[in-house]
């Protein structure tokens, strides 16, 4: 049993053009409280129809029911919808794909075939029970049993093979691979044996595109690419397997796979009873860190961007592990994590804590006291070797739920830097209601001395999620336009299960195209 949208796995794929508005009313019949999230849809102004539980609406309880009302606007190319509440996202999501306004095209030629890939997470288990069970002991969840390709394992797992993907493709065509991360907790390698990927999108910006044969998409990015029919007719696996970064934590090590299919390939090749197995790629070791640098470093907007240069608010976040000591009156089986502690995660040492019965922007509209505070650190409360070994004084973070203001207009710049506390990894962080400029990425310490002359203030890619290197640091720009509470969080569950998330406060400017519009009637009270 698992709980879906509309009885499908992945749920429906909704296809939208750039300038459309959207209605969607989501009707709970499940047995847990629901949002859903738009991931990575700018919602100028409207952020009620954001989704995160707790964040922007209360959620929608067992029985209720909500309609989201947003417009695409100056957004091409793929993004994703999910849940966000607990990790019903684990089987709560599919593809949202918008095409250009009538009348325009995409910047590279029409392709012949467009194909969604979406790379799921599976357990065994009811995912809310998984989290349930992590967060009553301390210790960290229980991994995965199986990466999916748009809802099926594929052939190399102890299941069912004869419902695995299967993409048309043809000799002499070239096709649009719309590629999606909807993993729980797990980057992703991707490739296709034999044939070369040319990356022309993510997060629905286009780039500038290059060819490589392998891609890695952190959870929550998207990644387009054109495939070529240039290969003998027959059938080639696409294969997808586990990017992992943190030094000896157990992860699903299995591999996903569905099959690229020549129309023209001869007939006993397409039944696979008697005929050839499908050819498999080779794919990167569980740790190529190189392979995802090399990927990530490759990134350029298809040409010059407007990047914010005098920045207003010059922001620096460590983010990371952490373990809390036993509470005294805690039993050990309530402590299974590391020498008996709880693991825990933050931002600046803040472990976010969501509200649980009014969301943070009913609370910041309606001018609610207690439910939040804007203290949050604009740097570290301390500053120490990031990267390092670091002082076992510095695991236990402090809980709150602290937010950062921010001035309507202003010109931010974030750098976000993985600390070895417990473990480095690589974190793929998601911001709310905005796009960015990876301005750079490196390894170590962020040093502004040294590292600012690396800046690509010409032409970086935007994304909505950056993965910040594994015991390294990224730098992001954006401008804050659009009022509202946008949560930022790492967009491996597990993490924002432990805290590993804050959230901003930009406030109004002026007059009413520069305001958040008015909460819907049908709000879902709380």
């Amino acid at each position: 049993m698992a709980i879906t949208v509309n009885g499908m796995l992945p749920g429906p794929t909704l296809e939208v053009k750039n300038g459309d508005t959207l209605e969607i009313e989501v009707v709970n019949k499940a047995k847990y409280n629901a949002t859903i999230h738009w991931h990575g849809v700018r919602q100028m102004r409207t952020g009620w129809a954001d989704g995160p539980e707790f964040v922007t609406q209360c959620p929608i309880r067992p029985g209720g029911s909500y309609t989201y009302r947003f417009t695409i606007e100056g957004q091409e190319g793929t993004l994703w919808w999910h849940a966000h509440s607990s990790w019903l996202r684990a089987t709560v999501y599919g593809a949202l794909i918008i095409r250009p306004r009538e009348g325009e095209s995409y910047p590279f030629p029409k392709p012949k075939r467009e194909t969604a890939i979406i790379l799921g997470e599976w357990w065994d288990a009811n995912p809310i029970d998984v989290v349930r069970q992590a967060t009553m002991t301390g210790a960290a969840p229980n991994n995965s049993d199986a990466y999916t390709i748009n809802g099926q394992p594929g052939d190399l797992y102890k299941c069912s093979s004869k419902d695995t993907t299967i993409v048309p493709i043809d000799v002499g065509e070239t096709n649009l691979l719309r590629v999606i991360n909807a993993a729980l907790n797990q980057p992703l390698f991707f490739t296709v044996a034999n044939h070369k990927l040319t990356v022309v999108g993510a997060d629905a910006a286009y780039l500038k595109p290059f060819t490589t044969s392998v891609i890695v998409l952190g959870p929550g990015q998207t990644t387009d690419v054109l495939i070529q029919g240039n290969q003998l007719p027959a059938r080639y696996y696409m294969a997808a397997r586990a990017y992992q970064s943190a030094q000896n934590a157990p992860f699903d090590n299995t591999t996903t796979t569905a099959i690229l299919e020549y129309k023209s390939a001869p007939c006993p090749a397409k039944k696979g009873i008697n005929g050839p197995k499908p050819i498999m790629p080779s794919l990167p070791a569980y740790n190529d860190t190189n392979t995802v640098t090399a990927f990530s470093q490759s990134f350029r907007s298809p040409q010059k961007v407007e990047v914010p240069t005098e920045i207003d608010e010059s922001l620096f976040f460590t983010v990371g592990l952490g373990l809390n000591n036993c509470p005294p009156n805690f039993p050990s089986s309530q402590c299974q994590g590391p020498n008996g502690t709880r693991f825990t995660a933050s931002m600046n040492n803040v472990s976010f804590v969501f509200p649980q019965s009014i969301s943070l922007l009913q609370a910041h509209q309606h001018g609610i006291p207690g439910v939040f505070t804007t203290d949050f650190p604009g740097t570290p409360p301390l500053q120490f070797d990031y990267t390092g070994n670091v002082s076992q004084s510095l695991y236990q973070p402090v809980p709150g739920t602290k937010l950062y203001k921010l001035k309507y207009g202003s010109k931010v710049q974030i750098v976000l830097q993985d600390t070895s506390i417990v473990t480095p990894e690589n974190h793929p962080i998601h911001l709310h209601g905005y796009d960015f400029y990876i301005v750079a990425e490196g390894f170590g310490n962020f040093d502004p001395k040294t590292d600012t002359s690396k800046f690509n203030l010409v032409d970086p890619p935007q994304r909505n999620t950056v993965g910040v290197p594994v015991n390294g640091w990224a730098a992001i720009r954006f401008v804050a336009d659009n009022p509202g509470v946008w949560v930022m969080h790492c967009h491996l569950d597990v993490h924002i299960t432990w805290g590993l998330a804050m959230a901003f406060v930009v406030e109004n400017g002026f007059g009413e195209l520069q305001s958040l519009q008015a909460p819907p009637p049908d709000l879902p009270i709380c």
